[in-house]
Order: structure tokens, then sequence, then C-alpha cells
């Protein structure tokens, strides 16, 4: 990262369909697409356009949350005596190396998206953050990493074959029906792919709205094809290199089995006729489960409600909460065909939610963006004030706890629906009354707010605290800042150039000035160097947690 800072970067006046005509613009198109705008980030993105920056994005080369894992594994497992392993700090600790240092920003940002759709939680026990199975957690990561910018038919069969999401969802080791002991397949995940992994719960148009009949929504699905589609999913369990019993149950262990694709246990699947959402797969004179999966998988990825359900959800991980009707209908359209004929690109998805008119405008309006959830507020800081980790581990953990800390932690959701749900609308607020969603006000109360502001103005004095410590372990820079704080009108507008796009309003700017200019600097003397010093410091300190905790910063427009 440079020290060039956002207001000393001169863009050229070119087309805003392709170019930012201003540092704002750029700004708001990096806090969109990445974790946080840095200055390298905002330089390239003048330099190249919008869409060459996205090009080069897609190059960029990748780090391995598995390989961090592993490292600290080794680490601990050597330090115990074998007695102890890595567990889900080390997943989340890479997840925040990555966010607040990775290069590359916009796979970070998009896996990310995708890990709030198709969700597994180290809350559940199946997956237990304590155990040595998070190591699956990773690789988890790792897959969602490597279908960013692939194709959505290979990341749903990713997801499906993810031991992980098997064990999260339990269609690991699904057993065929069995009409003596009237066992039936295990519904969980046959459920949940179609209603938040691929189609929903109504019929869509292109556009997002809900195809009506007699002015109800038309179900995509029943009950019928919830079972249907169960008995596709049967069949499969641990990967390992043979199709045991033991295997199957998981009695033996493959090393590397938690985060392996499942494999196929035919002497486990069903042959009976499996009929789901207008599709039949005749009964199987010998199991064929990997036949069904693709069967079942292919009516999944083929059904018109995927481009408008997963778009919609993309706009409102990446831009806004409230998109229109055309705007959901053009990135559908994206999906459905690239340009080339291919259904499911999600480069093209991702080019067309981020270049779209809507996202690249200015102003748009006041009911347009999205609150700016509490892992990315936390990113958005940290990287615009260039923090660096003092141990190189990016030691973060747990960051779920509302009442003193972030009411959210990656891959850490209290259930398969995310923190929250994309259709929320706020019940008795002004959003509520004008039937807007606002996603992220389901995990937002009083006692998450406070427990938010609790933990940033920690971070501005301490660093980052690791869960269950009360040290700080990633740290910002507070040198640009320090050298301004005498000043607060110019303190105040390179705040608003790092953390606001440069669209911080003038109200907020006279309240942040009135409270710094309650904290005294000394004239300085050749004795009182320190004092200077810390009153430059606790202005920094309290004009960015006022600018941390307003609403202007955590709505991001």
């Amino acid at each position: 990262m440079t020290t060039t800072s956002l207001a000393a970067v001169a863009l050229p006046n070119r087309n805003p369909g392709e170019f930012p005509s201003t540092p704002g613009e750029a700004s708001r198109f990096l806090t969109q697409a990445t974790f946080g705008p840095v200055d390298a980030d905002l330089s390239r993105v003048s330099q190249l356009g919008y869409r060459s920056w996205i090009e080069e994005q897609f190059l960029r080369p990748r780090v391995y949350h598995g390989t961090y894992w592993d490292t600290e594994n080794a680490i601990i497992k050597a330090a115990s005596g074998g007695d102890r392993t890595a567990f889900g700090d080390q997943v989340t600790n890479s997840f925040w190396k990555q966010a607040i240092a990775g290069n590359d920003q916009l796979r970070q940002r998009v896996a990310f998206a995708l890990s709030q759709i198709f969700v597994i939680s180290m809350v559940d026990g199946s997956i237990d953050y304590w155990d040595k199975r998070t190591r699956g957690v990773a690789g988890y990561l790792d897959m969602l990493d490597d279908n960013a910018f692939g194709n959505y038919r290979t990341l749903l069969e990713s997801v499906a074959l993810h031991p992980m999401m098997g064990r999260y969802l339990s269609h690991l080791g699904n057993e065929k029906e069995d009409p003596d002991s009237g066992r039936l397949p295990d519904e969980n995940f046959a459920r949940e792919v179609m209603q938040l992994f691929s189609i929903g719960l109504v019929q869509l148009n292109l556009d997002g709205s809900p195809k009506l009949s007699a002015g109800q929504p038309i179900p995509t699905y029943g009950p019928d094809d919830v079972a249907g589609l169960a008995k596709a999913f049967t069949g499969w369990s641990w990967y390992g290199p043979d199709t045991s019993e033991g295997r199957w149950y998981g009695w033996i262990e493959a090393p590397d089995r938690n985060y392996r694709p499942m494999q196929a246990y035919p002497a486990y699947h069903s042959t009976s006729e499996k009929s789901f959402l207008g599709t039949t797969i005749a009964a199987q004179s010998a199991a064929d489960p990997k036949a069904s999966l693709k069967i079942a998988l292919d009516t999944l990825f083929y059904h018109p409600n995927v481009g408008p359900f997963i778009g919609k959800q993309l706009i409102q991980r990446l831009v806004t909460s409230n998109p229109s009707p055309s705007y959901v209908e053009r990135v559908a359209s994206a999906f459905n065909n690239n340009g080339a004929g291919n259904r499911g690109d999600m480069k093209a998805v991702i080019r067309a939610v981020l270049l779209d008119p809507e996202a690249r405008k200015p102003d748009i309006g006041s009911t347009y963006g999205k609150l700016r959830e509490p892992i990315l507020r936390l990113s958005a800081f940290l990287r615009a004030f260039n923090a660096r980790s003092t141990s190189g581990k990016y030691l973060v953990g747990r960051t779920d706890d509302p009442s003193y800390s972030l009411a959210q932690s990656p891959l850490f959701s209290p259930s398969v629906f995310n923190f929250y749900r994309p259709g929320f609308v706020p019940p008795n607020t002004d959003s509520g009354d004008a039937g807007l969603t606002v996603p992220e006000m389901q995990i937002t109360n009083e006692v998450s707010v406070a427990g938010y502001a609790n933990y940033m103005m920690f971070a501005l004095i301490n660093g980052v605290p690791l869960w269950g410590s009360n040290k700080g372990d990633i740290k910002p820079d507070f040198t640009e800042l320090l050298s301004l704080a005498v000043t607060p009108a110019s303190l105040i507008e390179r705040i608003n150039a790092k953390l606001f796009s440069g669209a911080m309003s003038d109200s907020l700017k006279t309240s942040i000035s009135d409270g710094v200019g309650t904290i005294n600097v000394p004239t300085p003397t050749a004795t009182n160097k320190a004092k200077v010093d810390e009153a430059k410091l606790n202005r920094v300190r309290f004009a960015l947690l006022l600018a941390l905790a307003s609403p202007e910063f955590i709505a991001q427009k």
C-alpha cells in the first residue's frame, strides 16, 4: 500500500461509465468491491478504470486458508506435545488476514458474499468450533474462493459435495429409504438447496418480482419435490480410498476427509424413481448416485429462478439492499447468458453487479445503498489506516457476541439462514413503513449498537482484541492523522476521504469538530512533548470513534 492520500489522487475526467470522475467515486466503487478502499487500489482504479480493474482482479493469485490452518496446527501441536490442535480461531484469523491484507480483494469479497448465501456455521455441533474438524471449514472457504470467479453450476456441486456442508445439513451419510424400518432419506439439504442456494420459495420473473396466480405468489416446490430430491442426494459420505461400511459411517478416517469432496457409495443410494421440479429420474437397475446427483443439480441450475434469485442477493451483499427490478433483470440476464452463450458465468455476474449504471451512479436517491454490516465496518477502518498484525497472524477469533463485539463473525451465523435474511423488513421503522428491505437491521438493536461502539473504542486504544483477551494484535497506523490533529478541520477531511468516500455531511463534520475541540492540545514547549502527543492521539481516537459510530458511516451509499 502507498501513502498517497485519497484527496491527492488525480483522476482524469473520463466517461463516468468506465472511469471514476472524482476520488469519491473511486472510493465508493472499492467500498463495494473490496473490504475497504486503500490508496494503492484508488490509484489503480483511476489508472485502469472500473472494468479493467475488475479484470486485473480476476487474475490475481490467491492464498489458501487451509495452508494457514495447517501451519498453525503444526505450531500448536508442537507446543502442546501433540495434545492440542488448531481449531475455529485459526479459520477466522485466516479470514481476517486475507480481508485486511490480501491482494485478491475482489475474490475475497465475493467469497464472503457467497459464504452468506451457502451458509455453514461453526456454531453448529456437527462442525464444532473447538475441533480439528474446522480444517474442513478452512477448506470450505477455499472452495468458495476457488469458485468465486468460476461457474455457478460448479459452485453448486462443490457446495453439495463438501463434507462440511454434508455435516451441517446432514446429507453426508444420507441413506436410501428402507420400507421395512420405515426409514426415509434425510430431507434437510434437499429443502435448503432449493430454498436458499438456488431457486427460492416462489417463482420469479427475470426482474426478481414474484409470478402470481390469482394474485398470489406461485410456490417453486412442494413436499413431493423435497422428498424426490432427497432421494437423489442419498449415497454420499466421507472421502477415502475405499467405500467400505467403516468409511461410510466415519469409523475409518482419511487424513484429508474434512475438506476433500464426498464420494459416492452406491450401496446406500436409492434406486427407486425420483421426481422433483418436473424432472423424473427413472428407477435404476444399479444404484448410480453420480448420475442422480448430476440430474438433480442440472435441474436446479437450469431453473429460471436462479439468475434473479442469486443475482439479487449478490447485489444486496455488494451494492444495495433494494435494487430496482431493472437492475436485477440486467444481472439475471448476465447469469443466463454471459454474451458467449454460457450460463452461470460468475465473472459475468460480478461485472454486471459492479458496473451497472445503478451501482456507479453517485447520487441515486435516499433509499439507495445498504447498511454496512459489522465485519465490513471493521475491515474498512483497518484497511483505511494500514493496520497490521503484531504477530503476523491477525488474531481476532470470534466477534459474534453482540454485547461486547460485532454481533457478526465469519462462518458463525446462528442458522443456515445467515445472520440476517435477504428479505428482512425492519418493523416499526421508516424503512419498514416504506416496504424497504434492510437485511443487516436484523442484528441491529440497542445491545449490538453499544457493543459495536465499545468494541471499536477498544480497537482504537489497544488494537483489535482477540476474543477472550484484553490485548490487541491488529493495530492501525495513525501517523498521518496525528500530523493533522492540531487542526480539526484538516483531521476531519482526511477521515472523510478515508472512510466516507468524501461524502461526509456538514452536520457530521460540525459534530466531530465540536467533540474534538473539547480536547485541548497544549502549545509545544521543550518539556511537554508527551502531553502534546497524548492530546493529539486522543483527538484522533475521539474523531474516529464519532465517525465510525455515525449512521453516515454505517450506511454504505
